[in-house]
């Protein structure tokens, strides 16, 4: 727990010192997600993640603390020059727990979930424009013991008062983790339905690459409120997912001091490699057949004051691997703060 809150710190202080001489708005979020919300202590069980999301930008080389060796990197982005777009820069650090069914078994479960814990950090690059918002995520980390998923759910627990997971001697091995995604999001309708009360269509696919995570997804989302903010919607905890600032910098003279959405989505994906399912990719280790189809469904409401926006999603998601008695049911929640 002391090295998640110290490296939270380290990225809210680097943060800050990055923007400390820029204009505009700068957005803090953090996500926690909990399968609690769902009544069950199971699979993917916990999550936290912190993202810092720098000011708009007309290029990403105005801003003079990015690495100069990273230029090259992003010159070679397909949207990086797109006309009259705005780019944002993304760094983010977070944490994830997966586990079997039942976590009072200490024996080895070989047809459920693997035991495993998930530590990493990442770099993200945004580029939107009014309808339309292309991210590329790089993230590195750890899976296995390094990544401290027994310490932090078993201290967890100790707190709550509840018993302690047993089987973690059966997690898997260390491996370093590399992940490069890409997702794009389109603003496909807005509309007024009242003179108060308006919605709007979100779509999205998006592909993931690594020895974590290989495939691609699609899906959309339907949101109806009022003062719905003009930013591409929330998300949950995922590789390439869209960080979105309630508002754009330039907007600020316009935010709305208060806003009230609910919002209904659906996504749809193919699985080629999930190393939480599959196992180890350069050990022997505890895995299970995975399915290669999988689809999510979630409601959720989100409430602005100013530029503060809380946003709670519910998940039900589809059976992930072979023998899994039902879907999963996990809650998502994010506070996204901008400054």
């Amino acid at each position: 727990m002391k090295t998640l809150l110290a490296a939270g710190l380290i990225l809210l202080l680097s943060s800050v010192a990055w923007c400390e001489e820029s204009a505009g708005l700068q957005t803090f979020q953090v996500f926690y997600e909990n399968d609690l919300f769902g009544d069950t202590d199971k699979y993917y069980t916990n999550a936290l993640q912190m993202t810092w999301l720098s000011k708009d930008l007309k290029r990403y080389k105005d801003d003079v603390r990015l690495p100069q060796w990273f230029l090259p990197v992003i010159r070679a982005v397909p949207f990086a020059h797109v006309p009259g777009s705005t780019h944002n820069i993304g760094l983010l650090f977070g944490h994830q727990i997966y586990t079997p069914s039942d976590i009072r078994a200490a024996k080895l479960l070989p047809d459920d979930r693997p035991y495993a814990g998930n530590l990493y950090a990442g770099i993200a690059l945004h580029s939107k424009t009014l309808t339309k918002l292309d991210t590329i995520e790089i993230t590195l980390g750890v899976v296995g013991p390094s990544a401290l998923g027994e310490q932090v759910q078993n201290t967890v627990h100790d707190l709550r008062d509840i018993a302690e997971a047993q089987g973690w001697d059966n997690q898997l091995d260390d491996e370093v983790a590399l992940g490069f995604a890409w997702q794009r999001k389109w603003r496909t309708h807005r509309a007024m339905l009242t003179d108060w009360l308006c919605y709007d269509l979100l779509t999205h696919t998006g592909v993931t690459l690594g020895n974590v995570k290989t495939g691609a997804d699609a899906g959309g989302e339907v949101r109806v409120g009022y003062n719905i903010p003009m930013d591409f919607g929330s998300d949950v905890i995922r590789a390439g997912a869209g960080v979105s600032a309630p508002v754009s910098g330039l907007d600020y003279p316009r935010i709305p001091v208060f806003g009230m959405h609910l919002f209904a989505g659906a996504r749809a994906g193919v699985v080629l490699r999930d190393i939480f399912l599959d196992g180890n990719t350069f050990s022997s280790s505890h895995s299970v057949d995975k399915k290669p189809f999988v689809a999510e469904f979630s409601t959720g409401i989100a409430v602005s004051y100013k530029t503060i926006k809380l946003t709670y999603r519910h998940v039900f998601r589809t059976e992930q691997f072979d023998h899994q008695s039902r879907g999963h049911v996990v809650g998502s929640l994010a506070l996204t703060v901008s400054f």
